[in-house]
């Protein structure tokens, strides 16, 4: 008989949403109390305190679009040749995307590597690298140096405009082969070699790259895995590869690099590479461009199709980034930002720009439960926080949330003295991992966030001069018109949910999306629902009281049984907080066939270990969210999953499963990274 303790987590005994957790205990110290004070000054406002909507300069900046981004662009410094003839025409249409700051000229990775309105000793610290067993310190001489040296190489080698790409992990090499090819007016795009050859073909072969560096071995949990057979493999894919460097970062990893074809050019180890250059003492020089010019291409996650190339610009992603960290975040020159991350995610590209705040940045390569010394795995990124000071980390809900099913409690075992804030992404962060956080890291600024790859920033951000309360995002982004709007496009109040739109233009939109077919695709993707409005794919609702954000899944994946529309997250979190020793995690999505006449909630739960589903636990179930929510949000079947399928960046798949089970013959990508599990939805779908 199963023992049910159906009861909130320790750390959260009420399990309430909205719970007063942290304030910022000097805000007036802040770099976004300054830069209010300086708006306030300049154009003669009177703000009120930033949870009072119409008063808040949240509110002004989104009313007064071009004076609130050059205000960002000279507080937190933007380097340019030449300077920005007019921001933007704030009542352009968002599709197609107007031109941003036009007249300016500048180049991304000179902003990063001599950030301005910064000071930085050159001999200090501009990047800690880590695996799970090394260490490496490079300092801004030194960086600028690699950097010189990488542009060296493949200065000829490259045009402005071509596609430069990166199959390697979160290293100094991989930040060095960015800052050089975006030096030189190249486009970014950097996969991490975990992933298979067929999900990196999807990728990469619609954007016909012309570099490609790629490490020889990735080193997980202790020991390397080759790379090779994959990259021989893509290799092949690739026929506009010119040049392939290959770093040697696993020498017990052997390199042949006869087994790697080219259809055309070569193939080098990265001293041949270097040495290639036809002059390689050449200074490091930064070719200027248009505000708008692309740097990055990212992807849509591509569960059922073909990943979307989604291209971002220069001035789009510096500003924004720029913002967020100095004004949101509150990060300062010489403070210590973490992200553990991929390079794949757009959250190593949040985490690279630090550099053009003034931060030293920590690029880590590894599991994030790899004991580092004798002890518990869960410490292991907690022991990282310590060795390197830092004072801002951040990491998924998803971590978060096995450290807290695990009653991890690093404030018990280490100081943790320098940590001033944990930001939190890839999911929802359910209300009582938000308790959690407290009781084991301390008083910190918990930023849950939210944005993503499309926008490669946050519509949901930090505050220092707002509260933290549990289970919200603490504030809209500034510059960010963001409202929930029902079906018919009409905003909603704060007791209702819906969908997450932004109704002004912004800078970091993409530029374009990558391919024959990218315009038509990007305005399908954002501008379809709502014309010429964007529109986010998120469910969500804004707090009329104190302005924060309560996320409530995807869009998408939307449960709508007899016309009540909830996103998954509210099921989640109840399962979080009642059920935290019994259930590892779950999957809820609507069930709708063409013979049904109305939609079925469905909910898979994975068991934690050493426990099953039995009818008791079922009905449990089903009564404690009858209870907390309504009799219509329950399930009409709870039952029993081998594995979660998710993404290769570790989001839940729920749209796929919900169209397995509706009856959709669809064609599942290699972006699932557990995609054999989809076999088992699809049977239980046929027996149900």
């Amino acid at each position: 008989m199963t023992v049910i303790t159906a009861t909130p987590t320790p750390s959260n005994p009420e399990g309430v949403i909205g719970r007063h957790l942290w304030s910022h205990p000097s805000p007036e110290s802040t770099q976004l109390h300054a830069f209010k004070a300086h708006i306030a000054n300049k154009y003669g406002r009177t703000f009120g305190p930033e949870t009072c909507k119409d008063t808040s300069l949240w509110r002004w900046s989104v009313d007064s679009i071009p004076e609130f981004w050059a205000e960002v662009w000279d507080f937190c410094g933007i380097r340019a040749s030449v300077e920005f003839e007019t921001v933007v025409d704030p009542n352009a249409p968002m599709f197609p995307r107007p031109q941003w700051f036009q007249g300016a000229k500048l180049n991304f990775a000179e902003n990063l590597l001599f950030p301005k309105n910064v000071t930085v000793n050159e001999n200090a610290v501009a990047v800690i690298a880590a695996t799970e067993e090394r260490r490496e310190r490079v300092t801004w001489r030194q960086l600028r140096e690699k950097t010189r040296r990488y542009a060296a190489a493949l200065n000829g080698k490259v045009a402005a405009g071509d596609r430069v790409v990166g199959f390697v992990g979160n290293h100094v090499e991989a930040l060095v082969a960015m800052l050089a090819a975006t030096s030189l007016g190249a486009i970014w795009s950097g996969v991490s070699p975990d992933n298979g050859s067929t999900a990196v073909l999807d990728r990469w072969e619609q954007l016909e790259p012309t570099v490609m560096v790629a490490d020889n071995a990735v080193f997980y949990n202790g020991r390397a895995h080759s790379s090779m057979g994959k990259l021989a493999e893509v290799v092949r894919g690739l026929q506009t590869l010119k040049h392939l460097v290959v770093l040697n970062k696993f020498p017990e990893v052997p390199v042949d690099l006869d087994q790697l074809e080219l259809a055309q050019g070569k193939a080098y180890l990265e001293d041949e590479f270097l040495a290639s250059a036809e002059d390689t003492e050449k200074p490091l020089d930064f070719a200027q461009l248009d505000a708008d010019w692309p740097v990055y291409i990212l992807f849509s996650s591509g569960t059922t199709g073909k990943p979307k190339c989604i291209c971002h610009g220069a001035i789009g992603t510096l500003i924004q980034h720029k913002k967020e960290h100095m004004l949101q975040c509150d990060m300062r020159p010489g403070e210590v930002f973490f992200q553990y991350t991929t390079v794949t995610w757009m959250m190593w590209h949040w985490l690279v720009s630090g550099l053009a705040s003034g931060l030293t940045v920590v690029l880590y390569d590894g599991s994030p439960f790899r004991p580092l010394v004798d002890g518990s795995g869960d410490l292991a990124m907690a022991k990282l926080i310590e060795e390197f000071r830092v004072t801002h980390f951040g990491t998924s809900a998803k971590y978060l949330s096995i450290l807290e099913q695990n009653n991890a409690q690093p404030r018990t075992k280490l100081p943790l003295k320098s940590l001033k804030a944990i930001y939190s992404t890839a999911a929802v962060l359910a209300p009582s991992t938000f308790e959690y956080v407290y009781t084991a890291f301390g008083a910190i600024n918990l930023g849950s966030i939210t944005g993503g790859t499309d926008i490669i920033s946050l519509f949901g951000a930090p505050n220092p001069l707002v509260p933290v309360y549990s289970g919200y995002i603490q504030c809209l982004g500034l510059g960010m018109s963001v409202e929930s709007w029902d079906p018919s496009g009409n905003p909603t109040d704060g007791a209702q949910a819906g969908d997450l739109v932004c109704t002004r233009v912004f800078p970091c939109q993409p530029v374009r999306f990558w391919g024959a077919n990218g315009t038509d695709a990007y305005k399908r993707s954002y501008f379809s629902t709502f014309p010429y409005i964007w529109h986010h794919g998120d469910f969500c609702k804004i707090s009329p009281k104190h302005g924060g954000l309560l996320m409530l899944g995807r869009s998408d994946g939307l449960l709508k049984p007899s016309g009540v529309r909830f996103g998954s997250a509210e099921i989640y979190n109840l399962l979080l907080r009642f059920f935290p020793t019994h259930i590892s995690d779950a999957l809820c999505v609507g069930r709708r066939r063409p013979t049904d006449t109305d939609e079925t909630v469905v909910l898979f739960l994975l068991m934690a270990e050493g426990h099953t589903l039995d009818d008791e636990l079922r009905n449990h179930v089903k009564k404690v969210i009858a209870r907390e929510l309504s009799g219509r949000h329950v399930p009409a079947f709870v039952d029993a999953c081998p594995e979660i399928p998710v993404t290769t960046n570790g989001k839940k798949v729920e749209v796929a499963v919900k169209q397995i089970l509706s009856g959709w013959n669809v064609e599942i990508s290699a972006s699932v990274a557990n995609k054999e599990v989809l076999e088992w939805f699809r049977r239980w779908g046929e027996e149900h």
